[in-house]
């Protein structure tokens, strides 16, 4: 019997890592047709059902490009022969909602995922994201000016509408991906969007990280992505002292104690008021530094100013020793 090529099999044991702590249930592969997408759902396919679960798949298609319903149909096609239950092909619209045209395409595609995930009842959608991926990530928060969150890049985890979403290649490095789909006979698409210099992430990937690797070596793309891990191990760290330190300086008429705030650090007191600001509606993807600011400046900074404003229309005040929300810009 052949060995197993090296590139399938790292991507078949991330994939059972991944799955080995979830209930019973289906799990659901996101694949674009991409060599990494398209890697990972082989693997999924393979590994699922010698765990005792299902595996479907879903391709979504942005309807950006000329094209796109084929795309989406072909990738659906190898699925169903390839064995995935159930097999759906989603047309999104990507036009008319908030941000750039890649944070709209992504906001349109999880919201996709997870309504066919619920529908199915899946207990995870899985994602093709690879170490190179976060290596952009990151060097796009660096170049943003991101604080920790940025820096944590994407985590392997997090909840998508109720439903986890899960990266298991964050580890597996794009070389590996190709590779793997070479040896399986397969033959990704090339998304023409991922060499597009209009966007930022196309030119990191295509000029950056290959002048960074050409000045310091391949193993830029390992440290950048253990950089994410273990700035993502601390933000949790700090998460969990933030949530307890925001029960303790809640003021009993209402917002928050501005003595109580100031007595923290800024790393925590930072995160409080993020977090404050959120509950009180702040759209989480336009709640930025500067906001947080501006809330941070109420308590450090007091001078009698104005209202801090934040996203939503939402206005914070100082007053009586608190920290208040008022009546709608």
């Amino acid at each position: 019997m052949a060995a197993l090529a090296p590139p399938v099999a790292a991507i078949r044991v991330a994939v059972r890592r991944a799955l080995a702590d979830l209930p019973s249930g289906p799990v659901l592969v996101a694949c674009s047709g991409g060599a990494d997408s398209l890697a990972l759902a082989a693997a999924t396919v393979f590994v699922a059902p010698r765990l005792g679960r299902s595996a479907g798949l879903v391709t979504v298609d942005h309807g950006l490009q000329a094209g796109s319903a084929e795309r989406a149909a072909a990738v659906a096609t190898w699925a169903g022969a390839a064995g995935f239950v159930p097999v759906e092909a989603v047309r999104v619209e990507v036009a008319g909602r908030p941000g750039g045209p890649e944070a709209a395409a992504r906001e349109a595609r999880y919201q996709a995922l997870a309504e066919v995930a619920r529908r199915h009842r899946a207990v995870a959608v899985l994602t093709g994201h690879t170490r190179d991926d976060q290596a952009e990530t990151v060097l796009l928060a660096l170049a943003r000016g991101a604080g920790p969150r940025g820096l944590a890049g994407m985590p392997a985890r997090r909840d998508l509408a109720g439903v986890p979403l899960l990266r298991p290649l964050l580890e597996v490095s794009r070389e590996q991906t190709r590779k793997a789909c070479a040896v399986l006979g397969l033959t990704p698409w090339e998304d023409p969007h991922n060499t597009d210099p209009s966007y930022a992430r196309a030119r990191v990937r295509a000029d950056v990280l290959p002048a960074l690797v050409r000045a310091l070596g391949p193993g830029v793309l390992e440290n950048l992505a253990r950089t994410a891990r273990l700035v993502a191990a601390d933000n949790a760290a700090l998460d969990d002292l933030a949530a307890t330190a925001l029960a303790g300086v809640r003021h009993p008429a209402g917002g928050l104690s501005v003595a109580a705030l100031a007595d923290l650090a800024p790393a925590v007191r930072g995160r409080v008021l993020h977090a404050w600001a959120r509950e009180l509606g702040a759209p989480p993807a336009a709640l930025s530094h500067r906001h947080v600011t501006a809330l941070d400046t109420l308590v450090t900074g007091w001078r009698g100013q104005g209202a801090a404003h934040l996203p939503g229309g939402l206005r914070v005040i100082r007053r009586d020793g608190r920290l208040t929300r008022v009546g709608a810009a």
